[in-house]
């Protein structure tokens, strides 16, 4: 065997293979561009946000089990791809709930945003915007329906509903959103009371934020969080009428657990466009609300957030789209923190996806320019994903291409019987 020949390298040739990259000084751009996947913004979220508010949107009820499970039906995802088909170039729009978005994801409706970051909604509402997907405003939003409008004039705005205990408020809240033009009602379902938050009890989250000393000291590294809170306008909620307490007392106070299939019908008589049930979590609901007529259904667990252990809306799926897939559209939520989660329930059958936390580690992230962030990151793993799988577009997904691996499975039941 010869031996490899060495030589001195010559300064031009070094200067060809050692290129130093740019520096970038701004330390916004510089984080949010590090960010590969949503986890890395969740990551950067953790960091610039204290404990008490990244909590608040990154936990869930009770011991988290529901939460849990939903990402874990993501993760057992087993692709199918085909071969030798030209994706050379692919296609993510669709239509849902009557019209377009760009990419077959929008942005979920979450509460006290501003609480997280303060540019709030109206980042949110304008990179949907930009972008050309869909944003969902809630009725405990922290920016008004009109200034969620104006930040969105031309894209599409939808608005998620609880009926509160004052009927008065909710349908106030129907007529606004109507008249500024929000084409789709989400009428949730899924709050009777409010889950069992457990991190904001422990950390004493509450509207407006208490001091304490260990808030105080989980404060110091993040200076910038409280100069944004103190120096912007006070939050502000369309539909509560007074604040003081933890979310989970606010929420107690405001909702009505005695609505019913009454409180819909009233719902739709005053919405002019589509209507849509949030938080469906079985087959039989789904057939009954689509026999009434809604336009459509979002299978939904709240994030995790309302009952721990209740059904992985993914693993539901497949189930309800045979039930009533051919009358409705069907959306998901819950645990979506991939492209790939989004690409894996459009194959098994779902319209549409939302989402939540992924939305919000964005915004912690870097205000606007971090969801702008969120939404590049998804987009990309979503085009990726479809191309791997050797699909164009949408609407050749199917069941084919996704086995759900499945670690939880029912018990079977013994024919014996307890006798008295």
């Amino acid at each position: 065997m010869s031996a490899i020949r060495r030589q001195l390298p010559k300064p031009a040739e070094l200067l060809e293979v050692m290129q130093f990259k740019k520096p970038d000084f701004n330390g916004k751009r510089r984080r949010l561009s590090s960010a590969l996947t949503i986890e890395d913004l969740q990551r950067i979220a953790k960091r610039r946000t204290p404990a008490a508010a990244f909590d608040y949107t990154d936990g869930a009820a009770d011991g988290e089990i529901s939460l849990s499970r939903a990402r874990q039906a993501f993760e057992d995802v087993e692709f199918h791809p085909s071969i030798l088909r030209d994706v050379s170039t692919v296609d993510t729009s669709t239509t849902i709930f009557g019209g377009p978005s760009a990419l077959p994801f929008g942005i979920a409706p979450t509460g006290f945003t501003r609480l997280m970051q303060t540019e709030g909604e109206i980042a949110g509402a304008g990179a949907a915007g930009a972008a050309g997907i869909p944003f969902t405003l809630s009725t405990l939003g922290t920016s008004s329906i009109e200034d969620v409008k104006a930040a969105n004039p031309h894209g599409r705005n939808w608005f998620q509903l609880y009926v509160m205990r004052q009927r008065e408020i909710s349908y106030g809240l129907v007529e606004r959103a109507a008249k500024a033009g929000f084409d789709t009602l989400f009428f949730t379902v899924d709050t009777p009371v409010a889950g069992a938050r457990l991190r904001d009890k422990r950390n004493g989250f509450s509207i407006p934020p208490q001091l304490s000393l260990g808030t105080i000291i989980n404060a110091i590294p993040r200076p910038w969080w409280w100069f944004d809170f103190l120096t912007t306008p006070k939050l502000e909620f369309a539909s509560l009428s007074a604040t003081g307490g933890t979310v989970g007392e606010l929420l107690d106070a405001a909702m009505d657990p005695s609505i019913s299939f009454e409180d819909l019908d009233i719902i739709r008589s005053l919405w002019p466009g589509k209507i849509v049930v949030k938080g469906v979590q079985n087959v039989e609901d789904s057939r009954k609300l689509v026999d009434l007529g809604v336009d459509g259904i979002v299978l939904s667990n709240h994030g995790g957030r309302q009952l721990d252990r209740a059904p992985v809306p993914f693993h539901l799926l497949p189930d309800v789209v045979r039930e009533v897939g051919r009358d409705a559209e069907i959306a998901i939520d819950t645990g979506i923190m991939n492209g790939a989660d989004i690409v894996a329930s459009i194959a098994m059958g779902a319209k549409f996806t939302l989402i939540g936390r992924a939305y919000l580690y964005g915004l912690m992230a870097g205000g606007r320019a971090g969801v702008d962030r969120t939404i590049a990151i998804l987009t990309e793993q979503v085009e990726r994903t479809m191309k791997l799988l050797q699909v164009k577009e949408l609407a050749e997904l199917t069941p084919a291409h996704v086995t759900q691996l499945q670690r939880l499975s029912p018990r079977a039941t013994s024919g014996a019987q307890i006798s008295a």
